[in-house]
């Protein structure tokens, strides 16, 4: 870690100097943020064909909605982080989630698949910013021995969105109608920032900050070395999980009753892997991120080959969700190796997070469409996970060398 960040962040914790119950209720509140922001993200994959149906599209068409979500994330997470270089970090976690809020509500009541379309984009913008900022909050809070889990309690928020709120959000709007999910998920953007408002105490600009020292982090080899990180090694969680549907059922045989539980192990595995990841990164974070990486090989490799046993495709799908143990030591990672321009990499990580969607998804169609089976996304995932080892071995080799993050 860099000595301008364990400065930082021990300035702000002696500052600040708050209470285990007061730590408890900022951390509660920035992960119901997080939760509310994974069921948006998520639902709408459950509901497509609803929308299709209300709008007169192609299912393939109303997917278009997603992509939109994810390049409002990738757009908005760096630009919003440095032109809100000069402003507190409670207000703009308010202005976030107002914005999400808004977005969430306004998508509930869009007349055309266009207005649709653009509100979905709209809604992500404020995604990958507010989790870099509650990120850098919940570990300003914290001893910097135990960032790292303070990170990944802000990220459990979004782990059992994948397990609770999204199949919660899909449940009411299959039983009521689409809108509903998204109003349910507009409302939760509102008690976030009913929580924020709150227990989150009011706080100064930092000294010195400014847009041009927020543009410094990209001058850093570091920063992009631990984005591509994260954008590389995570595609191949992607790349299963996107066509893991088909898997179940083509592969394994299993009927499409089973698809919801085998997700529902995945979701599982990413809330264990958030929970014991951190407490590994606590104690090492580039041993957690470099063994995660290998343990993704292994898993994701002998997923291609077992697939086809139901009972090993369940471990697989639980072990491959644990992989997400790595995530809170990438973010408290890009934090340290940005110094002094800890907002923007901390919110770009969600935008790697998103490329790594995209990019796995990508690849993981593009070997189905070859002729091969869906298993064979465990193969993509594995050379995805091998670039994203040798990636973070260029960064530690790098840090080695120059003595320095």
């Amino acid at each position: 870690m860099s000595d301008i960040a364990v400065e930082a962040l021990d300035t702000q914790t002696s500052l600040e100097a708050p209470s285990r119950t007061a730590i408890a209720l900022v951390t509660l509140a920035l992960a119901v943020g997080s939760f509310g922001i994974g069921t948006g993200e998520f639902v709408i994959m459950g509901l497509l064909p609803e929308v299709a149906d209300t709008f007169r599209v192609t299912t393939p068409e109303a997917g278009h909605v997603i992509s939109a979500y994810a390049l409002g994330v990738v757009v908005g997470a760096p630009i919003i982080a440095v032109l809100a270089a000069k402003m507190a970090r409670r207000t703009l976690l308010l202005l976030m989630m107002a914005l999400f809020a808004a977005g969430n509500i306004s998508s509930a009541f869009a007349p055309t698949f266009e207005s649709f379309t653009v509100l979905r984009f709209i809604t992500g913008l404020p995604h990958g910013a507010y989790f870099g900022v509650a990120a850098l909050v919940a570990a300003s809070m914290v001893p910097v021995h135990r960032r790292v889990r303070a990170v990944g309690q802000v990220m459990l928020g979004l782990t059992i969105a994948t397990l609770i709120g999204t199949p919660i959000a899909t449940y009411l709007g299959q039983l009521l109608e689409w809108r509903a999910a998204f109003m349910m998920v507009g409302g939760v953007g509102l008690v976030t920032m009913l929580l924020i408002a709150l227990f989150l105490p009011k706080d100064k600009v930092e000294e010195g900050a400014s847009i041009t020292r927020e543009l410094g982090a990209l001058k850093r080899i570091q920063v992009w070395l631990s984005l591509g990180v994260a954008a590389i090694g995570f595609g191949g969680m992607f790349s299963i999980f996107s066509y893991v549907a088909t898997t179940t059922t083509q592969v394994a045989g299993l009927g499409s009753a089973m698809v919801p539980i085998v997700l529902a192990l995945f979701g599982i595995g990413m809330n264990v892997g958030n929970i014991v990841g951190s407490r590994l990164g606590d104690l090492s974070i580039k041993g957690t991120i470099g063994g995660m990486m290998i343990f993704n090989i292994v898993i994701m490799t002998l997923f291609s080959l077992t697939a086809a046993n139901p009972i090993m495709l369940c471990i697989c799908v639980f072990l491959i969700g644990c992989g997400f143990a790595a995530c809170p030591a990438v973010q408290t990672r890009l934090m340290d190796v940005a110094a002094d321009a800890q907002t923007l990499a901390a919110a770009s990580n969600h935008s790697a997070f998103n490329i790594a969607n995209a990019l796995g998804a990508w690849l993981g169609g593009l070997v189905i469409s070859w002729g091969f089976t869906a298993a064979a996304t465990g193969y993509v995932g594995a050379l995805l996970s091998v670039g994203g080892l040798a990636v973070f071995a260029l960064s530690v080799g790098l840090e080695r060398r120059t003595g320095h993050a």
